[in-house]
Formats: structure tokens, C-alpha cells, sequence
């Protein structure tokens, strides 16, 4: 038997064991009263306690869902307020009031509406109860079958199990008020509960029609089960326990039957899961060769091997997927709700990843345009739609950075507010919060698709982003070490949210869910402009399937509300702004399928894990949306890694340069976490959870031993004592150092190192070269580039051989208009060669430490 949740043979609602004893009933007319064993007034206190209870956990397990979608919800809302003053010329602290102001009216109206909805329905309710002279009991004292305080018997309806083991969430329960549930007739909000038991007459009447919905609920899903197993052959019963009693009044045969069916309905046939097992064998395979692939072991292997079988896995999952949709009642739950103490271990673990953040530093050259952005807004309130990095805002801006992004802007006008420098916004206060966010997000898809052992699962999904890190581009490195750039925050946590907002949307096609999907492309556009690279391919993926299982609607409405916005701004900006800066730079440091595999899913035993994760996850996701949506992810990167697709993607859209991201749309750390949820056809529960935490330990010590972790200083991570700008200490004190002078007019000119950390304290000390990556917008081989590289080369030093001709260095000095030259104090040829050219010695630093050879000499211009 297969072992993953495609297989697994769930029960439908459970009826009473043959030695249970049978629910109570109500009285009929004109019989004498059954008498409870409380007083009325006592057990209504015992209620209303409970219900108190219950409506606090309630709302402590919807702590993740409100925090992240009131997140997406407000920073689509600074997202369109940004984008709308961008024409306006408005400043940015202006619009972050307005922000502000409208943010929370906004807030205000919500609740506002939530509550009048509330009431209403609670006034309607009250107006249809029957009155009590016909329908209470003539002893006060007399019990009801419906009586809300009695416990629950096993005649009554049973939540799902699916035959699994959650953690101890195995419990089906909905908690309307958390934005995870579902809400139907036959579950009404903790609010309303509460309101209603304030009344008898009310329990009885919400307590009649949630049983008469249960009856109509279990019809359709008779009908939609009867028409499911049409053509199969009848299976005995081995539940062995009667048929349920109550509303329906349902004959025990009857009950029998329709049990029996269910069971079957849900149980794979033998040649599905031979099927099965012989995609989870291709899939492994594939796993295998990527993984070996890029180490010696495996250095003849062409990616042919892997992609091809990856490819026929992944086709495999789709087929697979889609006949277990069309098998599956509708009925079947999506996911059991969040509990008190999971959203308790979840925040837990945002909260030690918030800390972490202010302490880990890692310093990276793309931080000179994202938090150099936001230091620019700090201090001049000002959106620089045009260069701010080799000008005054005057040479046209870098066509691959179009003014679209808005977190940049929203970290400046946020330190302009709080009085405090553009980079302790971004690094003190968005950071923080970036990874709680980011923490809970993952946390919420990983709980949606799990299907048993969601905590086990989301460990394992924390632990791959911390312990699978190192100096290239594996996803853990787009975490904590660089989540305020927006691009790590758009893979971190929207990629897994915009999975979870699709899943919804399909589950329920609720119009507050697909407001929540525009919301987040919105978010999405205003993070990075890779969103409109990567949304188009995921949410075609999760379309392609909803295509496939007939849903067409659903998948034309979701491409609408998730692509619209993203890609439209994308398209308007060219328009507008056009193309300004050299084309060749869609070509440089493109990579190959192969290479964008490595960079993401790494190699040896952690890319074996991490192609299992791809091609195998699917069939080990809940069954129906979520198992159906993975394997349409699955399907769409895998196509995109067959050889030489990439390439002939590159050349249609010019945008070489960053498709090695196209392995963003995968939420792979969700998807791994799924690698110990799989199920054994046993039944002691024990061993079901045994081989969960043992697979968990056996990836997680994988990672421990074969992966650099996110706090390795291999991983160019530091870690420090307090909390700390994300710069190198001794860079930094050698910028400020070069700040603090008094300087004439010009650009500055320092060693590498140091021109790309002046830009990320302040904007009043313009330097040559911020980044010599940046040239190739500006036409490598031009004046303009072949000058700023000639002076850096200047100032690096280095041996005789490299230096260049001095008549060159003065001419560059010229036509660049350099004030001042800072160099190390051993670079004895540039000192020289400034005083020749009218430069005299300023200021001298000496090393810190004394042993260190980073002492400074700065000479200015006369």
C-alpha cells in the first residue's frame, strides 16, 4: 500500500460503536419530561464559560492569519496610495500620513461592517426561534436532545480523520473567526454561539438547523458518492458498527450502505497504487541524478537524466492528482482548524526568527540600490525616478530597476517619521517584522497542506532555511540574511501566501478570498519587479489544474485578480518610462537549467531532498485543492528545467539575466516539510508518528552535516553581540570616517569596499563607483564606465604590474570633477599620484586594530 495521503483510506462521518451508548433524543409531545442532573441556571454558567473558552483559543489560533493578511491588506493599500502619488509629485512622508489616516479609517469601517453583519444575522435568527409556548419543555428542569452543554456522543457526526495522526489536530472543528475557515450554514461563528445562549429558544432553533444542514450536507455528498462509485465493486464493511440515528431518521441499512460507499470512495484501486508507487519511484530517481549531478560522482551525468525522469514524475503527479480530485467527495474537509497551541509554537518560532534578524549580518552589493533607495528618501523626502547612484537624480534611471517597487520608499518615509536614519528603518524596524511575517506565512501553507504532523512538517521547513544557506542563492539565503530587500521578502512570503490565497480561493470561491489574492499581486509588485516573472507562472500552474478538473472559472478568475495589477504596472511603466539603459544587460550571468537547479535546491544528499521535495511533495500533500495545486507547480518547473528552455524564454523576453528565480514558484520549504508526513498502513498511531519524527531527524541532521548553515561566515553571514547595521564594522567605521570630513564638492573616491558602504549612510557624500555591476545599464565599454573602473582599480591598489598609467588616472580625476581620494595608507602609488595632480593630505586614520592594515590617508582637491 502506498504511503502518501493519496492512499489514504478515510472514513467518512463516524457512527456510534456497537458498545456506545445511544444519543439522547428529544421527548415527544405529551411524554413526560426527561430531567438533567444540573440545575438549568448552573448548566448555563457552565456554557457560557465554555463558550468564553472557546473563543479565546479561537482567537489566540487566529493570531497568524490576521497578522499576515492585515499585512498584505495594508501594504497593498501603501502599494496603490505610492503608485497614485508617483504622477502627483507627492513626497513620500506625505503619503505615508495619508497611509496612516486612511489605513485605519479603513480599519474602523471593517469592523464596524463585520459587526452589523453579525447582528443582523443574530436579529434574524432570534425572529424565525419559535416561541416558547410552543416549544419548550413543560419542566424547567427537563433536558433536550439538542442541549449544547451535554457531551458529544458517538452518534453525532464525527470530524474527519483521514486515517492520520496531526499532532493532536486531527480534530475537525472550524473556527469561523479565524481567516483560515470556511464558514458554513451548519458551523456558526464563536460570536453568534455565544449570542445565542443567551436565549433557549435560540439553541434549539440553531441547533435544529445546523442538524437539518448536516442532513442536507450528507445527501449531497451521498449523491456525489453513489455517482463516484458507480462502476466499483462492493467492498465489505469493516467499520462494523451501526448506522447513525437522529434527524434523518436514516434506516440502518441504509446508513450501512452509505458508509460503506464513502469508504470506498476514498480508497485508491490496486492499479492506482501501483501507479503510485511507480511515480514515487521515477520521482526519487530524479531526485537522485539532480542531486548527484553536480558532484564528482556525477560529473558525466548529462542534465538530460534528471530533467527527463523529473518531468515524467511530475506528469505522473498530475494524472495521479486529478483522478484522487475527481474520486474525492466535495465534501471532503480542506484542512483542520489552526489550534490555541500550534499558532502558539508558530508565533514562538516568528518571534526567535525577529530576534535573530536585528543580530545576523550579512552584506551584500545589492544593498546599495535597495537600502541605498531608502536612505535617499530618508533624507531628501524625494522618489528618485531617475539614477541616484552615479548622479543628483539626473542620468536616466536603470531599466532594470523601474521606480515600481514601493517597500524602498516606505522604509525612507517611515525613518523620516520616526526621525531616525534610512538604514535603522529599514534593519531595526521593517526587518523584524518582515520575519515574523514571513515565519507565519510559511507556517500557514505548511498547515494547509499537511496532512497530518503539520507541526513536525513546518520544523522541518524552518530548519531547511536555517540550516541550508552558503555564498550562492539557495532560498534560505533570501531569508532571514536579506528579507529586506523585497525580493527576499516576495519568496519568503508571498510565494507561500499566494499558494494559500489559490487554495482557498478553489476550496470556497469566496469573494472575501479573492479580494485577498489582488491584495497580495498588489503586494507582490510593490516588493520586487520579479513578481511579474514569477506570479504568471505560478498562478498558470495552479490554473492549468484547476483547467483540468473542469473548474474554468475559477482558474480565469484567479489569473485576472493575481496577474492584473502586477503585470499591468510593468507594461504601463515601459511605456511611460521606456527603456533607457543598455539591452546587454539581460545577457550577463545567464544560467542554465542545470545551474538553476544548484542554486536553489543545492546538490549531494540536500539536492536529493530538495528534488524529492519537487517531484514526490505532491503526492504527499492533502488530498483535492492542495495535492492538486503542488502538482501543477511541480509540472510548470519542470518543464522549465528541461534543457534549453530557459534559453529560449530568455530570448523571447530579454530577460536572461534573473530567470535562474523561476525556481521561486515553488514553495519548496513547505514542500519538504511534507517528506515526513507520510503515512503507513498501520494501525498503531505510534508508529505512524515514529517514522514522522525519525524521517524529520534523518533530514534535519542531513542538512546539519551537508549543508552551511545561515549563521556560517561561509554563508557571508556575521554574527554579532547586539544588534547591528548589516555592514562590515571596520567598513563602516572607515565610511563615517569619510563622511565626517570636511570635503570639497566632488565625487569621492575610496577603495571598492568602502564606495558601496557610503551609499548606505548617507547620500550627502557621492561616491565614483557605488557598483562596477551597475556599468553594464550604462554601456560597458563607454567613457562614463571605462573611467570609474579605471579609478577603482586606482584606489584597490595592487601590484606594479596592474596599476594604471598616471596620465590616465589625472585625466579620469578630471572629466569625473573628484574632490577627494581616500585610499588604504600602504597604497603609497595613489597617495603620490593624487599630489602630483593637485591633491593634498587631509586627515590620516590609523588602524583599528593597530595589527590591521586598514589605517586611511585622504587628500582633497586644492
Amino acid at each position: 500500500m502506498s504511503m502518501t495521503d493519496q492512499s489514504v483510506a478515510a472514513p467518512a462521518p463516524v457512527a456510534a460503536p456497537a458498545d456506545s451508548a445511544p444519543a439522547p433524543v428529544a421527548a415527544p409531545t405529551g411524554s413526560a419530561p426527561l430531567r438533567t442532573t444540573e440545575p438549568t441556571t448552573r448548566g448555563t454558567a457552565v456554557r457560557r464559560i465554555r463558550t468564553v473558552l472557546g473563543a479565546l483559543r479561537a482567537g489566540f489560533a487566529a493570531i497568524p492569519a490576521v497578522l499576515t493578511d492585515c499585512a498584505v491588506l495594508a501594504f497593498a493599500l501603501w502599494t496603490l496610495l505610492y503608485h497614485a502619488a508617483l504622477p502627483l509629485g507627492l513626497a513620500p512622508s506625505l503619503t505615508l500620513r495619508i497611509w496612516l489616516v486612511a489605513g485605519t479609517v479603513l480599519a474602523v469601517l471593517a469592523v464596524l461592517v463585520r459587526l452589523g453583519l453579525r447582528w443582523r444575522r443574530l436579529a434574524r435568527r432570534r425572529a424565525a426561534a419559535p416561541g416558547p409556548a410552543t416549544d419548550a419543555p413543560a419542566d424547567p428542569d427537563a433536558g433536550s436532545a439538542l442541549d449544547p452543554d451535554r457531551q458529544p456522543t458517538a452518534a453525532d457526526p464525527q470530524p474527519d480523520q483521514d486515517g492520520s495522526d496531526q499532532d493532536g489536530s486531527d480534530q475537525r472543528g472550524s473556527d469561523p473567526s479565524a481567516p483560515d475557515s470556511t464558514v458554513t450554514a451548519a458551523e456558526p461563528s464563536a460570536g453568534s454561539a455565544a449570542d445565542a445562549t443567551t436565549d433557549p429558544a435560540v439553541d434549539r432553533a440553531a441547533a435544529a438547523q445546523a442538524t437539518a444542514d448536516r442532513a442536507v450536507a450528507s445527501a449531497t455528498a451521498d449523491r456525489a458518492v453513489a455517482s463516484a462509485t458507480a462502476d466499483r465493486p462492493a467492498a465489505p464493511n469493516t467499520v462494523g458498527r451501526p448506522a447513525e440515528q437522529g434527524a434523518a431518521d436514516r434506516p440502518t441499512e441504509q446508513g450501512a450502505a452509505v458508509e460503506a460507499a464513502a469508504d470506498r470512495a476514498v480508497r485508491m484501486s490496486a492499479a492506482q497504487r501501483w501507479w503510485t508507487a511507480l511515480v514515487l519511484l521515477v520521482g526519487t530517481g530524479a531526485a537522485i541524478a539532480a542531486g548527484v549531478a553536480g558532484t564528482p560522482a556525477g560529473a558525466g551525468l548529462s542534465w538530460w537524466v534528471p530533467a527527463s525522469a523529473g518531468l515524467v514524475a511530475a506528469v505522473g503527479a498530475v494524472l495521479l492528482t486529478w483522478r484522487t480530485w475527481r474520486s474525492t467527495p466535495a465534501t471532503w474537509p480542506p484542512a483542520p482548524a489552526t489550534t490555541a497551541w500550534q499558532s502558539a509554537y508558530a508565533l514562538l518560532i516568528a518571534a526567535v526568527a525577529a530576534v535573530a534578524s536585528l543580530y545576523l549580518a550579512r552584506s551584500t552589493p545589492d544593498d546599495i540600490y535597495y537600502v541605498g533607495r531608502s536612505v535617499w528618501v530618508a533624507e531628501r523626502d524625494i522618489v528618485p525616478l531617475n539614477d541616484f547612484l552615479f548622479s543628483e537624480n539626473v542620468l536616466p534611471a536603470m531599466a532594470s530597476q523601474p521606480p515600481i517597487a514601493s517597500v524602498e520608499v516606505f522604509a525612507g518615509a517611515l525613518a523620516r517619521l520616526l526621525g531616525i536614519p534610512g538604514a535603522s528603518a529599514v534593519w531595526y524596524v521593517l526587518l523584524p517584522a518582515f520575519a515574523v511575517l514571513a515565519v507565519l506565512a510559511l507556517w500557514r501553507l505548511v498547515q494547509r497542506w499537511a496532512p497530518r504532523r503539520p507541526v513536525l512538517a513546518f520544523t522541518v521547513a524552518v530548519a531547511f532555511l536555517a540550516l541550508v544557506c552558503g555564498p550562492d542563492a539557495a532560498l534560505g539565503t533570501f531569508h532571514l540574511p536579506r528579507l529586506y530587500q523585497g525580493k527576499g521578502m516576495f519568496v519568503s512570503a508571498v510565494v507561500p501566501l499566494m499558494w494559500l490565497y489559490l487554495t482557498r480561493w478553489f476550496d470556497d470561491r469566496s469573494k472575501r478570498g479573492l479580494v485577498l489574492i489582488v491584495a497580495l499581486s498588489i503586494t507582490a509588485i510593490g516588493l520586487t519587479t520579479t513578481a511579474a516573472i514569477i506570479l504568471p507562472l505560478l498562478v498558470g500552474g495552479a490554473a492549468l489544474m484547476m483547467l483540468l478538473v473542469g473548474r474554468w472559472k475559477s482558474a480565469l478568475a484567479a489569473g485576472v485578480a493575481a496577474l492584473t495589477y502586477p503585470v499591468g504596472m510593468v507594461v504601463v511603466t515601459q511605456l511611460v518610462l521606456g527603456t533607457s539603459a543598455n539591452e546587454a544587460a539581460a545577457d550577463v550571468n545567464f544560467y542554465d537549467a542545470a545551474h538553476t537547479y544548484r542554486r536553489t535546491f543545492e546538490i549531494g544528499i540536500v539536492g536529493v531532498i530538495g528534488g524529492l521535495g519537487l517531484w514526490c511533495g505532491a503526492l504527499l500533500a492533502r488530498r483535492r485543492t492542495p495535492a492538486l495545486l503542488a502538482a501543477g507547480g511541480a509540472l510548470t518547473l519542470s518543464v522549465l528545467l528541461v534543457p534549453g528552455v530557459l534559453e529560449w524564454v530568455g530570448s523571447v523576453t530579454g530577460i536572461s539575466v534573473v530567470l535562474w528565480r523561476v525556481s521561486w514558484l515553488l514553495a519548496l520549504p513547505a514542500l519538504i516539510g511534507l517528506l515526513c508526513t507520510v503515512w503507513l498502513p498501520t494501525r498503531f498511531k505510534v508508529v505512524r508518528g515514529l517514522v514522522g519524527v525519525v524521517l524529520a531527524a534523518g533530514i534535519v541532521t542531513s542538512f546539519t552535516n551537508y549543508a552551511i548553515p545561515m549563521w556560517d561566515e561561509r554563508s557571508g553571514v556575521l554574527v554579532h553581540e547586539e544588534p547591528t547595521w548589516k555592514i562590515r564594522p571596520e567598513r563602516q567605521a572607515i565610511a563615517q570616517f569619510v563622511i565626517d570630513l570636511d570635503r570639497p564638492d566632488g565625487l569621492v573616491l575610496a577603495p571598492a569596499s568602502i564606495m558601496r558602504t557610503i551609499p548606505l549612510m548617507t547620500t550627502q557624500a557621492r561616491v565614483v563607483l557605488p557598483r562596477d555591476f551597475f556599468l553594464v545599464e550604462y554601456d560597458i565599454n563607454s567613457q562614463f564606465s571605462q573611467d570609474r573602473l579605471l579609478l577603482m582599480r586606482f584606489a584597490n591598489g595592487g601590484p606594479a604590474a596592474e596599476r594604471p598609467d598616471r596620465d590616465e588616472v589625472g585625466a579620469a580625476l578630471e572629466r569625473l570633477d573628484v574632490g577627494t581620494i581616500c585610499v588604504y595608507s600602504q597604497n603609497r602609488f595613489a597617495q603620490r599620484t593624487g599630489q602630483r595632480f593637485g591633491y593634498t593630505l587631509v586627515a590620516e586614520r590609523p588602524a583599528d586594530p593597530p595589527v590591521h592594515p586598514n589605517a586611511v590617508t585622504c587628500l582633497v582637491r586644492e
